[in-house]
């Protein structure tokens, strides 16, 4: 909601070609205020906004579906690719194996390709879900893993780096194989940061879920705060600091668990 009252909206000093949108061959910064509505005709009184696609240049989709109450799939949907979704605000129903799942702010559910589901907002208040599609990639051996709903507040949180001040959440399969992709939640207090600028072969999507900081990509450092989102491509150089008096959170998407391809 804005907080300029609606007879007084005019365009203000500095948005005439000033924004802090960034896009490169190998990664992007995407700030909401310049997202643009879309609409999807198997969902109804649901708006998206797209924050990555391949169009960018990016093997997976990632987008925020906002639902109003009473929006949401038409029908149940059987997609041959597989979903993740993650709830920011509000609530929403999911239809699963002829079951109901209410998912609340910090709830998140995996969708393998195949699976027919169903997403609606069955309440009275809006809901905004973080939603994540990719394209399965078979493995010699693996199937797919089963559809399954979790709690953000009963992960274990973990600190695999030994740094101080740094925390980790893995909602997927953290170590299983049947996964090709990984959602975890990342945790920095203030003061601490990565360790080196890492430079590696995994793609990601992060969105900005509390406080702000420093991001470095490839050799330019941006500032970024909640409701931001950034890809980053292959092999991008990339490192965060926390640069506010609180914690910094994001969802980190990140391809995992398969051999390059030749």
């Amino acid at each position: 909601m804005s907080i300029i009252p609606t007879a007084l909206r005019r365009v203000p000093p500095g948005a005439i070609g000033h924004n802090r949108g960034v896009v490169r061959p190998n990664y992007a910064v995407i700030p909401p205020e310049g997202v643009l509505k879309s609409r999807l005709p198997d969902w109804n009184g649901t708006t998206v906004y797209f924050l990555a696609a391949p169009a960018l240049g990016a093997g997976f989709a990632q987008m925020i579906l906002a639902l109003d109450p009473g929006g949401g799939t038409k029908a149940v949907l059987n997609s041959d690719v597989q979903h993740f979704f993650y709830v920011l605000s509000g609530a929403a129903t999911l239809g699963l194996d002829d079951a109901q799942h209410t998912l609340v702010a910090g709830d998140y559910a995996y969708i393998p390709p195949g699976a027919p589901f169903s997403l609606r907002n069955d309440g009275t208040e809006p809901a905004r879900v973080l939603a994540l599609k990719k394209r399965y990639e078979d493995a010699p051996g693996l199937q797919p893993p089963p559809a399954f709903t979790g709690r953000r507040d009963d992960a274990a949180m973990t600190n695999h780096t030994g740094f101080e001040g740094r925390g980790f959440l893995h909602l997927t399969g953290f170590g299983d194989m049947r996964h090709d992709f990984e959602m975890n939640l990342m945790f920095f207090e203030p003061g601490t940061c990565f360790p080196a600028v890492e430079t590696h072969i995994m793609e990601h999507g992060l969105y900005m879920l509390e406080g702000h900081g420093l991001y470095m990509l490839g050799d330019e450092w941006h500032e970024v705060w909640e409701n931001d989102f950034i890809w980053m491509g292959p092999f991008c150089p990339q490192q965060f600091y926390p640069a506010g008096q609180g914690r910094a959170v994001y969802l980190l998407y990140k391809n995992m668990n398969r051999d390059v391809v030749l």
